[in-house]
C-alpha cells in the first residue's frame, strides 16, 4: 500500500458521517417480540461467551452480542490500512476490550460525542441487527417479527431523527411484500427519514428471490412515493453455504475468518444486489429511488460497470436505459476510508460519494476526522461535497455549502467511462 497522501483538514466543513453505529441492548431483539416468538430468540451462554440463538441456531457473527465490553474504536486500523507488518490477528491487534462508549448507547451522549468529533449529522445503524435476517431467513414470519421488534426498540431508545442530527435507520425486510409495506407504513408514521435493507435475496412463500423482481413493485412504489432513501449496509454475508463447500465450516465471526473466506466473500452481495436492482428493472420502473451502498467498499464498482457495459452490447433489448447512467442516477456510495475517493468520484459522479467513518467499530476510524491521513489531495469543493453535502443530497436535505455554484458539478469531477 502507498503511504497516505497529505491532505489539508478543513475545520469549517460541516461533516455528515454517513456510517456510524449504535450498540444495542440485549432487549433490542426481545423486548417487543410477540409472546409466541419469545422462545425463538434467546441469549445462550457457551463457556465464558454469550451468543444469540435464533430458532435454536447459534450464531457467532457478533463476538459479544451484549456489547458490555467491545473493541476500542479503530482498533483494527492497521489491518484495514494494509499496515499489519507484524502479522497480527485481528484479536491480537485490538488489545484489551473497553466498556461500550456511552455515545453508542443513547442519543444524548451521541450528540455530545458528535460535537467533540466535529460532526454535524450522522446516519446511525444498528450493529446486532446485522445477524438477524441471515439467522432467521428460513422463517419469514419470525424474521418480520424480529425486525419489527428492533424497530420498536430503536424508536423507543433513539427515535428515528434525533434533533435532526442523528438519523437512525429502522430495518425493512422484503421476505413478504405486504409485511414490508406494513413495516414501511409504521416507520414513516413514526418519523423515519431513512431505512436499512440487507443487500441479499430474501426467502418468502416463493422461496429465495431477489427483492428487485417485479413482484416487489408494490413495496418499491411505496418507498418512491414516500421519497424515503434506502441504505444497503454490509451485513452477515449470505454466502456461507457456498464457501463451506470450499473449506470446512469454521466460524462466521469476522475476527476469526480464514484468508480464503475473506477472499471469497469479498463484496459480492452488494454487487449482486445493485446489479439486480438495475437488471431486474426496479430503478428504471422507479427512477426517483435513492439507494446508498455503505460499508461495502468500492472495489466492486469497476467490475460491475465493466460487466454491465458488456451486457448492454450483447443484450440491448434487456436494458431500456443505459445501466451505467442508471447507477449514476440512483446510487450513492460510501467507500471504505482506506480506499481511493478520487477513483470512485471519477466513476460514479461528483455528487454520489459520501464520507463514512464506521464509528465506533474496530474496523472504522478512531476519530472521523482522522480520515485526512488517508485522503488524496482534495480541493475545497470536493471536501464540501464528500465530507457532508453529498450525504445531505442523498437524504434530501439542504446542502450546507453557501456557494450557489455548489449546486452544479465542477468540471473536474465529471464521471468517466469505465
Amino acid at each position: 500500500m502507498t503511504e497516505p497522501a497529505e491532505a489539508t483538514p478543513r475545520s469549517d466543513v460541516p461533516v455528515f458521517d454517513a456510517d456510524s453505529h449504535m450498540y444495542e441492548t440485549a432487549g433490542a431483539l426481545t423486548d417487543h417480540l410477540p409472546d409466541r416468538y419469545r422462545r425463538a430468540v434467546q441469549y445462550v451462554q457457551i463457556g465464558r461467551h454469550t451468543r444469540v440463538a435464533i430458532n435454536g441456531r447459534i450464531t457467532d457473527f457478533i463476538p459479544n452480542p451484549t456489547f458490555e465490553r467491545v473493541a476500542a474504536p479503530g482498533a483494527h486500523e492497521k489491518f484495514f490500512a494494509g499496515a499489519n507488518t507484524e502479522g497480527l490477528t485481528l484479536r491480537e491487534m485490538q488489545g484489551p476490550a473497553i466498556a461500550a462508549p456511552a455515545a453508542t448507547r443513547n442519543p444524548a451522549d451521541r450528540i455530545a460525542e458528535l460535537d467533540r468529533q466535529g460532526v454535524r449529522e450522522t446516519l446511525n445503524y444498528p450493529t446486532l441487527a446485522s445477524l438477524v435476517e441471515h439467522s432467521a431467513a428460513d422463517d419469514p414470519q419470525l424474521t418480520l417479527a424480529i425486525v419489527h421488534a428492533i424497530n420498536e426498540w430503536m424508536l423507543e431508545h433513539w427515535t428515528y431523527a434525533y434533533q435532526d442530527r442523528i438519523y437512525s435507520t429502522p430495518i425493512l425486510n422484503c421476505a413478504e411484500v405486504d409485511g414490508a409495506r406494513r413495516e414501511l407504513e409504521y416507520i414513516l408514521a413514526n418519523g423515519a427519514k431513512v431505512a436499512l435493507i440487507k443487500p441479499a435475496p430474501v426467502k418468502g412463500i416463493h422461496g429465495w428471490r431477489s427483492p428487485a423482481l417485479p413482484e416487489f413493485d408494490p413495496f418499491w412504489r411505496d418507498v418512491a412515493a414516500a421519497g424515503l432513501p434506502i441504505v444497503l449496509h454490509a451485513s452477515q454475508p449470505p454466502l456461507d453455504d457456498y464457501i463451506n463447500r470450499w473449506e470446512p465450516p469454521a466460524t462466521s465471526n469476522f475476527m476469526a475468518m480464514s484468508a480464503f473466506r475473506w477472499l471469497a466473500l469479498g463484496h459480492r452481495e452488494i454487487s449482486d444486489m445493485i446489479g439486480s436492482l438495475i437488471c431486474h428493472g426496479t430503478l428504471t420502473r422507479f427512477p426517483a429511488l435513492r439507494i446508498a451502498s455503505v460499508e461495502n467498499g468500492s472495489s466492486w464498482i469497476g467490475p460491475l460497470f465493466h460487466d454491465l457495459a458488456s451486457l448492454t452490447h450483447k443484450m440491448p433489448q434487456n436494458f431500456p436505459e443505459d445501466p451505467l447512467e442508471v447507477f449514476r442516477r440512483n446510487i450513492w456510495v460510501s467507500p471504505f476510508w482506506e480506499g481511493s475517493v478520487a477513483d470512485v468520484v471519477a466513476t460514479v459522479g461528483w455528487d454520489r460519494v459520501m464520507f463514512g467513518s464506521d464509528y465506533p467499530h474496530p474496523e472504522g476510524l478512531p476519530e472521523p476526522k482522522s480520515y485526512w491521513k488517508y485522503a488524496e489531495h482534495m480541493d475545497a469543493r470536493r471536501v464540501w461535497d464528500f465530507m457532508g453535502d453529498n450525504a445531505r443530497r442523498f437524504m434530501g436535505l439542504s446542502i450546507a455549502n453557501p456557494d450557489p455554484a455548489a449546486q452544479q458539478p465542477p468540471a473536474a469531477l465529471q464521471p468517466t467511462a469505465p
